[in-house]
C-alpha cells in the first residue's frame, strides 16, 4: 500500500527515522508541498499524511485512491473532515504528544518577559557589565511569578499541564472551561471569562480555534484586562486581534505578550506585532522538541498500523 507524506520536513529535519512508517508501505516523503502539487504528489496513493499542507473537498474529489488521512499534529483543520467523512475516509490525528514541551513554552515565554535573561544576556556579551562601575546591573524591570494569578483559557491537556506549573511556582489559577478535568482547590478555581480578564496577572491561551474563539482578544476584551496584563499565546493565532494587541501593547494597558503562533504563518512583514514593544515572537516551536517530535512520529506509526488492521485510532471525523 503506497503511503505519502506531504510536507515531513517539519516533523523530520532528518534526526528520526522514517523506517518504522517505512515498514508499513511504500513510502514516499516530500519536505513540502504546495497546493498546486498536492494532488499530483497524491497520485494513487491509499494514505495521505499531512500537517500543513490543506486537503479540501476539492483536492480529496480529485485523489478518488485515498483512504486513510492522517494528521501529523493535534489540530486537523487542515482537513475538510466532513468531506472526507462522506468517502468513507477517516482523519486521525496525535493527541497529547507535546504536552509538556508546550506548557513548558509557556513558562519559557513567561520568564523571559518577567526577568529579561536573554536580554541581560545580550547586554553582558556587548560589554555592558564590564563597563558598570557595579556588581550588577539591569536594564529592564523584573517581577516574580509567586503569588501572581494566572488565568487559563481552556483546560484541556495543556491547560492542564500548564496550570500545574503555575501552582509549583506558587501562583494562583483561573480557568475557563467547557468541563472542570480538575478539580476546584485553593490554588485552582474555575470562573467566568470576565472573572478570568479582571482579575489574571497572566492570561494563557489553550483552547482551539473556532468561530466563537476568533479573536477573543479584541480590543473590548483587553479593556476588561487588568491594566499591565501579560498575554501568551501558544494555541491558534487568530485567537488575537493582532492590531488591537499591537495598540494596546503601546499603551501599556497589555504590559507584556510573547506568541509562539500568528494569524498568517510564516509571519508576514507588516504584521503589526512584528513592531510592538515588550513583544516576543517565536516561529511554532512550541511543540517542536526532539522528544515530542519523537513521540508524535511512533503514534503516527501506530495509528497507520491500527487502520491497516481494520481498527483505526485516534478518528476525528467519526468513522
Amino acid at each position: 500500500m503506497k503511503i505519502v507524506v506531504l510536507d515531513g520536513y517539519t516533523l523530520n529535519p532528518g534526526d528520526i527515522s522514517w523506517e518504522p512508517l517505512a515498514a508499513l508501505g511504500e513510502l514516499t516523503v516530500y519536505d513540502r508541498t504546495t497546493a498546486e502539487k498536492t494532488v499530483e504528489r497524491i497520485g494513487d496513493a491509499s494514505i495521505v499524511l499531512t500537517n500543513k499542507t490543506r486537503l479540501t473537498a476539492e483536492v480529496l474529489s480529485a485523489a478518488p485512491a485515498v483512504k486513510y488521512v492522517g494528521v501529523l499534529a493535534t489540530g486537523y483543520d487542515v482537513v475538510d473532515i466532513a468531506e472526507a467523512k462522506r468517502r468513507g475516509i477517516p482523519v486521525c490525528n496525535v493527541p497529547g504528544y507535546a504536552t509538556n514541551a508546550v506548557a513548558e513554552m509557556v513558562f519559557a515565554l513567561l520568564l523571559e518577559i518577567c526577568r529579561h535573561a536573554g536580554a541581560h544576556s545580550d547586554a553582558v556579551r556587548s560589554g555592558e557589565w564590564t563597563e558598570s562601575p557595579d556588581f550588577c546591573f539591569w536594564k529592564y524591570p523584573m517581577s516574580e511569578l509567586h503569588g501572581k494569578t494566572m488565568g487559563i483559557v481552556g483546560m484541556g491537556r495543556t491547560g492542564q499541564k500548564t496550570a500545574k506549573i503555575a501552582q509549583a511556582f506558587g501562583m494562583h489559577v483561573l480557568a475557563v472551561s467547557s468541563s472542570r478535568p480538575e478539580p476546584e482547590t485553593e490554588m485552582l478555581q474555575y470562573v467566568p471569562m470576565d472573572e478570568l480578564l479582571a482579575q489574571s496577572d497572566v492570561i494563557s491561551l489553550h483552547c482551539p480555534l473556532t468561530e466563537e474563539t476568533r479573536h477573543m482578544v479584541n480590543r473590548n476584551s483587553i479593556a476588561h484586562m487588568k491594566d499591565g496584563v501579560i498575554l501568551i499565546n501558544i494555541a491558534r493565532g487568530g485567537l488575537v486581534d493582532e492590531k488591537a494587541l499591537a495598540e494596546a501593547l503601546k499603551s501599556g494597558k497589555v504590559g507584556g505578550a510573547a506568541c509562539d503562533v500568528v494569524s498568517a504563518e510564516p509571519i508576514r512583514a507588516d504584521n503589526p506585532l512584528l513592531t510592538a514593544k515588550n513583544m516576543i515572537i517565536t516561529p511554532h516551536i512550541a511543540w517542536a522538541a526532539r522528544p515530542s517530535r519523537e513521540r508524535l512520529m511512533a503514534q503516527t506509526v501506530e495509528n497507520v498500523a491500527a487502520f491497516l488492521g481494520g481498527h483505526p485510532v485516534n478518528v476525528v471525523n467519526g468513522l
